[in-house]
C-alpha cells in the first residue's frame, strides 16, 4: 500500500493530527523520521516557510524547501506558493529562538527524497495512482503525485474529446487518479484519459432518440463535433449560429459502433461556463497495460499500449 499522499491529504488523517499534540509525540516523529503535514502560514524574506506546529512553530529552511532549491533547479516559487496551504516535511531537530522558545526544524526535501526513494522510483510504467491538481497551464494540468513532487498530465491526455484548456476538465486542488505514461531521466509524465472508459462504455449511457447535454467541441464544413461525456464525442449536423465552446442540447439520430460515430441533431445552444466537476472513472485498477478505446466490432482500432 502506498504510504505516500499528495499534499493536502495526510493533513486530514488521524494519524498525522497525533504528532502534533505535544513535545514528546513530535519527538516520536523526528525519532521515526515519519513524513507528517501541516499547513505553511508565512514565507519569510530569506524564503523559509514557517509552519504551524500546534505546540511550538516550525521552520522549513530554503534550502530545505523543495528537491532541487538548494541546487538552483528548482525555483523558489515552489516555496512561495506553499502559503496558505498544506506541506509535508520530515522533523530533523529542535532549537531555541532568540526567546528561548523551543523551534522545530523541518525538511520538506527529505521528505520529498524519501517519497521518490520508496515510492516513486518503483513506479512502472502503466501503474494507476492517486493524484491532486497543483496548477493548469495552457499545454496541460500539473499534479502533485506526492509530497509536492509534481508531474505533467499534457492537454492531449486529459480525455478523449479535445478541449482548449485544462480548467474545462480540472480545477486546483482536485483529487484525480492518472496513469504513468513515460518515466525518463528522473522525469515523469502522466496521462489520464484511459480511465475515463472506452467508445462503448461510455456510449451505453445513451440512447437513439434521447435528447442530451453537450458541448461544441469544433465547428467544421461537414459538422459540428459535440462533446457528450469527456471520452465521446458525436457529429452533428450544422447550424446557424452555432460556435465552439457552447453548451447544447442535442437529439441522438443514431449510434453506430461498427463506425465509432454518433449523430446527432443540435436543438439549442447556450453560452454557459460550468464549474469542473470531479471525473468519473471506469477503470479502478492499479495497472493497466493496453488501453483499447475503439469496438471491437469497429475496423478502425484506437488503443494505448504502456511498455
Amino acid at each position: 500500500m502506498n504510504d505516500f499522499y499528495p499534499e493536502g491529504i495526510l493533513i486530514e488523517k488521524t494519524e498525522n493530527a497525533y504528532y502534533f499534540k505535544s513535545v514528546n509525540t513530535l519527538n516520536e516523529a523526528l525519532y521515526d523520521e515519519k513524513i507528517i503535514e501541516s499547513r505553511a502560514i508565512v514565507c519569510d524574506a530569506d524564503h523559509n516557510l514557517i509552519v504551524d506546529m500546534g505546540c511550538m512553530k516550525g521552520i522549513i529552511p530554503r534550502d530545505e524547501g523543495a528537491l532541487g532549491i538548494k541546487e538552483g533547479v528548482v525555483r523558489d516559487i515552489a516555496i512561495i506558493s506553499r502559503v496558505n496551504r498544506p506541506v509535508s516535511f520530515i522533523v530533523t531537530a529542535f532549537t531555541r529562538n532568540d526567546n528561548g522558545e523551543t523551534v522545530a526544524i523541518l525538511s520538506r526535501r527529505k521528505a520529498q527524497q524519501k517519497c521518490m526513494d520508496n515510492y516513486i522510483r518503483n513506479l512502472h510504467t502503466g501503474d494507476v495512482i492517486n493524484a491532486k491538481i497543483t496548477h493548469l497551464e495552457p499545454f496541460g494540468a500539473f499534479a502533485d503525485i506526492g509530497c509536492g513532487i509534481v508531474s505533467l498530465i499534457p492537454i492531449d491526455t486529459i480525455s478523449v474529446s479535445r478541449i482548449e484548456h485544462p480548467c474545462e476538465r480540472f480545477s486546483v486542488g482536485m483529487n484525480i487518479k492518472a496513469v504513468i505514461k513515460n518515466m525518463e531521466d528522473g522525469r515523469i509524465s502522466l496521462t489520464h484519459k484511459e480511465l475515463l472508459g472506452t467508445w462503448e462504455e461510455n456510449a451505453r449511457s445513451f440512447r437513439t432518440g434521447e435528447t442530451v447535454a453537450g458541448i461544441i467541441r469544433s465547428v467544421e464544413d461537414y459538422g459540428a463535433f459535440v462533446e457528450l461525456t469527456p471520452n465521446l464525442a458525436g457529429l452533428a449536423e450544422l447550424k446557424d449560429g452555432i460556435t465552439k465552446g457552447c453548451q447544447a442540447s442535442v437529439y441522438i439520430k443514431n449510434i453506430i459502433p461498427e463506425r465509432m460515430k454518433i449523430k446527432l441533431i443540435i436543438i439549442d445552444t447556450f453560452e454557459q461556463k460550468y464549474k469542473p466537476t470531479p471525473p468519473v472513472y471506469f477503470f479502478n485498477g492499479h495497472h493497466i497495460d493496453r488501453f483499447i478505446y475503439s469496438p471491437e466490432c469497429c475496423q478502425k482500432t484506437v488503443e494505448t499500449v504502456f511498455q
